[in-house]
């Protein structure tokens, strides 16, 4: 029978727990995080632990997106873990809906607190978000796959304002057409103007993924508010 010594013990019990909370909270190199600017950063979660992102993201500040992600307890056991990994000066965003796993919102429900989590997402009946939102299922789940597809996170964030020029010329040209009578064969033989003929359909709205747009928000107004360090 062979004797391992208390200290070669211990080293070796200690290297074992390290390497298994390394596997548990997915050390694993899953795709790059977005970066939504200001040392903000993006990372969707389809699967745990393998897309968790790596330890050296705390030193950003993060959203999470946990919407639509089912796991076991083991995956949620390792997003706790991960969890408590990261340091609390910067904050986590994780967006949740009625499409993530109960395991995760039970591991959500018994973070600490403070931990530095804050969770964005409509009411649940088993989970209540730091800041609830109203947003429609439809609407979320098409601005979700719409980033899966390869539309830029950028135009899912911010809205785009179209504000029509309007100088000095412009106010000439439409006082001379408000002043000029029109013409008595301004119209087709179907009685439709020029002008309307050529007129364009509106473009449709754009799309908005209102819960991540909401977390963006919220980690500026940290930002302008000196509450969290600028990363």
């Amino acid at each position: 029978m062979i004797v391992i010594p208390r200290l070669a013990r211990n080293l070796a019990f200690t290297f074992l727990l390290s390497l298994g909370l390394l596997v548990t909270a997915g050390a694993t190199w899953a795709a790059a995080p977005s970066n939504l600017g200001q040392g903000l950063l993006y990372c969707r979660v389809h699967a745990l632990p393998a897309d968790l992102p790596a330890a050296d993201t705390g030193k950003s500040a993060l959203v999470l997106d946990l919407r639509y992600t089912m796991t076991d307890d083991t995956g949620a056991t390792a997003f706790s873990a991960w969890l408590g990994f990261r340091t609390a000066a910067q904050p986590v965003l994780i967006l949740i809906n009625a499409g993530t796993g109960p395991a995760l919102l039970r591991a959500l429900a018994m973070r600490p607190q403070p931990s530095g989590v804050v969770a964005l997402g409509p009411p649940l009946p088993a989970f209540t978000p730091d800041v609830p939102l109203k947003i429609s299922p439809d609407t979320e789940r098409r601005a979700y796959d719409a980033f899966d597809h390869g539309t830029a996170i950028e135009s899912l964030t911010i809205e785009k304002i179209d504000k029509p020029r309007y100088d000095e010329a412009s106010m000439v040209k439409d006082h001379a057409s408000d002043s000029e009578q029109p013409a008595p064969d301004d119209a087709d033989d179907a009685g439709v103007k020029p002008d309307a003929a050529k007129a364009k359909p509106a473009p449709p709205p754009q799309l908005i993924d209102l819960a991540l747009q909401r977390a963006v928000q919220l980690h500026r107004a940290l930002l302008a508010l000196q509450k969290i360090p600028r990363a």
